[in-house]
């Protein structure tokens, strides 16, 4: 009986997820392949995100449709293993461009995983010992973030530029530096960037292609903070503040 209960419970939740309104419709599809056994349950990240956020957009707005068709699209991405059960994406075209490099395809960003598709830049040398995504599987990459945020990485929509077909927007990522990441202790403090995105998307609003730009510099340098533990001591330093500076970073700041 108790299980029973814990059970409903945990269907109300995913049923109940105003951000990701797909989960609503996959509670009980016995055919979609989860990373974990089931759909997941956001209660976390979505406290810290009414807490946090700097909009609140009406119910129906455009700008409220881009918040929730990203937020479906990582839920997907991070919890589904096969592309053909994502409903956000457009599997046959899908091409990711980060920070203007060449496009991934959606099989290549599913097996990297969210932190990897993202992170996979040319960061200088020195910031290699604290994140080298040819080095981290999808498994790891996510371990060591969600260690270090262990309430969530919220993310709101900033600003709409444009409606679909083409939508640009401005986006804000965050968390509380209250976990261990890697060799750094926890700060407490916010972590959070900014960036630009452009969605290209077709007649059912499926993402086709998706740009982002951001500066990673801005997440290293909140993470690189918290003091070092001592058998470490011989790994090569980094200033925080010595950070990667896309060339977007200043209108992402300021648009």
């Amino acid at each position: 009986m108790e299980n029973e209960e814990q059970n409903k419970d945990i269907a109300t939740k995913i049923a109940g997820d105003k951000y990701r309104s797909i989960l609503t419709e996959e509670a009980e599809n016995k055919d979609i392949h989860w990373r974990h056994g089931g759909p997941p349950i956001f209660d976390a990240v979505n406290k810290l995100f009414e807490e946090g956020r700097t909009k609140e957009w009406p119910k129906g707005s455009l700008e409220e449709a881009v918040q929730n068709a990203i937020k479906s699209w990582e839920m997907e991405l991070s919890h589904k293993t096969h592309l053909r059960d994502f409903k956000t994406i457009s599997p046959d075209k899908f091409k990711l461009f980060v920070n203007g490099r060449e496009g991934l395809t959606g099989e290549e960003v599913l097996k990297l995983g969210s932190y990897n598709a993202l992170l996979k830049t040319s960061l200088p040398e020195e910031y290699q010992p604290y994140y080298n995504a040819e080095e981290e599987s999808f498994e790891s990459s996510h371990d060591a973030f969600q260690s270090a945020f262990p309430r969530g990485f919220a993310w709101e929509v900033i600003s709409v530029y444009s409606g679909p077909p083409v939508i640009a927007f401005k986006f804000r990522h965050w968390g509380y530096f209250e976990g261990p990441y890697k060799d750094h202790a926890p700060t407490g403090e916010m972590v959070q960037f900014f960036g630009l995105g452009i969605l290209k998307v077709d007649e059912s609003m499926r993402v086709e292609e998706v740009e982002i730009y951001y500066d990673p510099g801005e997440l290293f340098a909140g993470l690189l903070k918290g003091t070092r533990h001592q058998d470490t001591a011989g790994t090569k330093s980094v200033d925080p503040k010595n950070t990667l500076k896309c060339p977007l970073t200043k209108m992402a700041k300021n648009g």
